[in-house]
């Protein structure tokens, strides 16, 4: 796994730009490997992320501006796990401060406050 770290992290900290999109799908691919073995909170929408990043570099034309947001993602919900790891937290903590200096945090959408507070969901059908 410290491989992984490593390769991962030095590819950020040397710039996204710099990296080919096929070495980049690449080891987003031997981290969804790694990540689809662990059990743990937030790995789920990690995974999720990490599936969408490599869609967007398997592209013709990725979008840069979603590349940064799920970059952003990313390194918030990898520094969050990162809490819970029994193993490699430094280096998890690392590579999510990497990310998320490597994203930029691009909300998809403005929180509907109204909406929040009156859920549909559960609501008996008039």
């Amino acid at each position: 796994m410290a491989i992984k770290f490593a390769g991962t992290t030095n590819a950020l900290n040397r710039g996204i730009a710099s990296t080919k999109p096929d070495k980049g799908a690449d080891m987003i691919e031997d981290w969804e490997a790694a990540l689809s073995e662990i059990d743990t909170a937030g790995a789920k929408g990690i995974l999720r992320d990490l599936g969408s990043l490599r869609k967007q570099l398997e592209r013709a034309e990725p979008d840069a501006d979603r590349i940064h947001a799920l970059l952003h993602r990313l390194g918030v919900a990898t520094t969050r796990i990162a809490e819970k790891a029994e193993t490699n937290q430094e280096k998890l903590k690392t590579l999510g401060e990497a990310l998320t200096e490597a994203g930029e945090d691009q909300p998809d959408e403005e929180e509907d406050v109204a909406a929040a507070a009156a859920p549909k969901r559960g609501r008996a059908k008039a």
